[in-house]
């Protein structure tokens, strides 16, 4: 299954904000999303080439690899739940010819209602998830012009994951250093 084109349909329900922790890698999520076999990704162990607010460029050569892929990642957990964290993965692809956004959520998420995005509290819409991994599933949609504009712009992004049709849980993810981190992508 191919990558969302966009994002579609307001994040509606209720929703219940998770609590932000510092920003920490989580090895396990990283290493799910890494282990889908894209182009243009870090390895879970890529080493931290630069800090850019609340985002890391994370590179490393995978193998079979010509060059060195990087990705600039974040990664959140909620303080009341241990075994609730996501992980926002931005890349190029290996050809320079797509950009990506790719969502790690926890196991356990309503599948058909999709992840949810609010920018600065307004709804951008839903991706659909593309797969399941032991570690999370995986959300993924196309970085097109529009959507990294608004990224850009605002100051917090609210990713919301699904338990019923009706209740969301929203993780708050700062979008302090994103604009840059993503121009010094390679």
């Amino acid at each position: 299954m191919g990558p969302s084109k966009q994002l579609t349909g307001p994040a509606s329900g209720r929703i219940a904000m998770v609590a932000r922790r510092q920003p920490r890698a989580l090895m396990g999520w990283i290493a799910a999303i890494l282990a889908l076999g894209f182009a243009g990704a870090a390895c879970a162990q890529g080493a931290v080439k630069s800090v850019h607010g609340d985002w890391q460029i994370r590179c490393d050569t995978p193998p079979g690899a010509k060059a060195e892929q990087c990705a600039l990642i974040q990664s959140v957990v909620a303080e009341d739940r241990s075994n609730a964290g996501l992980t926002v993965i931005v890349l190029k692809t290996a050809d320079q010819k797509s950009r990506l956004m790719r969502v790690v959520a926890p196991l356990g998420v309503l599948l058909p209602s999709g992840l949810g995005l609010k920018l600065d509290n307004v709804d951008v819409g839903r991706a659909g998830f593309v797969r399941c991994l032991p570690n999370g599933c995986v959300a993924e949609v196309v970085l097109d012009d529009k959507l990294l504009g608004q990224l850009r712009s605002a100051k917090t992004a609210t990713f919301i994951i699904f338990e019923t049709p009706e209740e969301g849980i929203g993780f708050p993810l700062s979008l302090n250093g994103l604009g840059e981190g993503y121009d010094k992508l390679p």
